[in-house]
């Protein structure tokens, strides 16, 4: 009989890969029978390659349903599951704690010092308590200060393999042929593109000790642009977490971004140009509450318009970031507040125009307002998403999101881009902060 402990690691395609391959893989006292897939469609009835795997798992790994987890826990006879992705509230990974417990199994999470890889380079990590939080514009930043300094940077984004996992196991992305080429998904796009336009090089995949690798042949500095509400997989030199001043009653509600916020070295609270005093002052507090000793400073995402006349009076339809309205729980993103600040005379509701495929995303998220996911993760949901704008009574489109949309899509209609930046609010820190930790682990 056989000693190994039976294992199914609960996942969305980024950390419960990155678990296995640097707790599991090698050791031969587990068995990981099965991956199970959440949060993202079409990412099940997979298997984790054996080219990934290692040679304890010649066949591969299958990825099943988190549906159905207590039948695969009965006909494996699992023994323990480990929980292995973010952006969920602390109830739901209790449901699903008990649904393991009641199935026979143990629960695990395994922490941040289990799971860190260690670069031979300063690592700057920037992770949020929410997903939209703006971390994204903030590695940006933080990117861009460091190259106009000389330094060599490469960001490394969270994983999202979507797609073929073999192909996917170290990416890199230097050049719009780069993500082309990789067949990137909208979700992914909305992550690659803003960077690599700029000069960047980004890194992403699913086998991170060889993009970390990669990365540090080089790099002088490595950016961890954090995905969802993860913590990071290389140890950070200095460690940033975002918390949205919009949305800071949800900072101690979600997992892993209670943590990240309790982790972090420095804590910016974003969005300080559109909060309200209030608001800016419940962040903060909670900030002080959940970490004492980091540093705490004022973040803003101004918006901007592209054309902001071929808006005003117009009938406009609102597409925002993907997974910021989705799983992030947000209403409208900043293609809304830029269609509205700018002068539109309706906002089109998206739903009247969309297929059955479009509705479903509105029907598992109903807290969605009057805009557009720009989901977009396999064919189908681009030409779903091209359909729903075409059929439209818009006469133009305002996107928020940071992918080209008009290039993604094809579609006919006029697209205006809202872009947004991160700026520091108050006496400027930041820049100082970061200079620090990287030349005192030079």
């Amino acid at each position: 009989m056989s000693t190994r402990v039976r294992t199914i690691i609960l996942g969305a395609a980024g950390r419960d890969f990155h678990n296995f391959n640097v707790v599991y893989r090698d050791d031969p006292a587990t068995e990981v029978v099965a991956f199970t897939a959440a949060q993202i469609p079409g990412i099940a009835d997979r298997r984790y390659p054996a080219s990934l795997a290692g040679p304890l798992y010649p066949g591969g790994i299958p990825i099943e349903d988190e549906a159905d987890l207590e039948a695969l826990c009965k006909a494996d006879g699992v023994e323990r599951v480990v929980f292995a992705y973010s952006d969920v509230t602390h109830a739901n990974v209790m449901h699903l704690a008990s649904r393991a417990l009641a199935a026979g199994a143990d629960f695990e999470l395994l922490g941040p010092e289990r799971t860190y890889l260690r670069a031979s380079v300063p690592v700057v990590a920037v992770t949020a308590a929410r997903t939209g939080s703006g971390k994204s514009p903030l590695s940006h930043w933080i990117a861009r200060m460091l190259v106009e300094q000389g330094r060599r940077v490469v960001l490394v984004r969270h994983p999202m393999p979507y797609g073929d996992l073999e192909r996917q196991g170290v990416q890199r992305f230097g050049s719009e042929a780069d993500i082309a080429a990789a067949e990137c998904t909208a979700e992914e796009r909305e992550e690659y593109e803003a960077h690599v336009a700029a000069g960047l090089v980004v890194f992403a995949g699913v086998d991170y000790s060889d993009i970390l690798k990669d990365a540090e042949a080089e790099a002088d500095v490595i950016i961890w642009d954090g995905g969802n509400n993860d913590f990071p997989f290389f140890q950070p030199t200095l460690h940033i977490a975002v918390l949205d001043a919009l949305r800071a009653d949800q900072a101690e509600a979600y997992h892993p971004g209670e943590a990240v916020l309790r982790m972090a070295d420095i804590i910016v609270i974003n969005k300080v140009n559109v909060a309200t005093a209030d608001q800016v002052a419940a962040a903060k507090e909670a900030a002080r509450r959940l970490n004492p000793g980091a540093r705490v400073i004022h973040g803003a995402l101004p918006i901007q318009l592209d054309d902001p006349e071929a808006v005003r009076g117009k009938r406009v339809l609102v597409v925002d970031d993907g997974p910021t309205i989705t799983h992030g729980g947000m209403a409208f993103g900043a293609g809304y507040v830029a269609a509205r600040d700018g002068g539109a005379g309706e906002i089109v509701d998206p739903r009247a125009s969309a297929p059955p495929s479009i509705l479903e995303v509105y029907a598992t998220y109903p807290h969605i307002g009057l805009v557009l996911p720009a989901v977009g993760y396999g064919p189908e949901q681009v030409a779903a998403l091209r359909d729903t704008i075409e059929a439209s009574v818009a006469e133009v489109v305002v996107s928020g999101t940071p992918l080209d949309l008009a290039a993604l899509t094809g579609v006919s209609k006029p697209v205006v881009r809202a872009r947004y930046r991160f700026e520091e609010v108050g006496q400027p820190a930041l820049q100082g902060l970061i200079e620090a930790a990287i030349s005192g682990s030079d």
